[in-house]
């Protein structure tokens, strides 16, 4: 299959003293190999409860309910907590809204990435910013 991630039917809730917030309620995409996909949305629509929540980052009273979100054809609501830490980082990523609270302005981006790639995929500091490079010039 030529799909890269596929989100199914994907339900995140958060449970309050107040009740049951259903931040995300049967979220459903696909990506495939080579695309690029962008969430838009209004504030507090659920964008980044998505994100957090196909990389297994949600934290309590948040839970996802209900769903499949699988990246390789592998489903990652169902691996180990240890496979995800393997994943996160080094097959799958996120960019967060406010990238200027993450990057640091007074590096420039390209030795950030390759600061990542050297503890994410053991790269020395050649090759990582050779990769960063790489990864940059695909994304324009």
């Amino acid at each position: 299959m030529d799909n890269l991630l596929e989100v199914r039917d994907l339900k995140t809730q958060f449970f309050t003293e107040t009740g049951v917030v259903r931040a995300v309620d049967g979220v459903s995409m696909t990506l495939r190999r080579g695309e690029v996909l962008g969430v838009v949305g209004e504030s507090g629509c659920g964008k980044s409860v998505t994100a957090l929540s196909i990389m297994q980052l949600i934290d309590n009273p948040g839970r996802i309910v209900e769903g499949q979100v699988l990246f390789d054809d592998e489903d990652l609501l169902k691996v180990s907590d240890e496979t995800m830490r393997s994943i996160r980082g080094n097959r799958i990523s996120m960019i967060f809204q406010q990238p200027q609270s993450c990057l640091n302005p007074v590096f420039r981006i390209g030795q950030q990435l390759s600061e990542v790639l050297g503890i994410h995929q053991g790269m020395g500091r050649e090759a990582g910013e050779k990769r960063a490079v790489e990864l940059l010039e695909m994304v324009g």
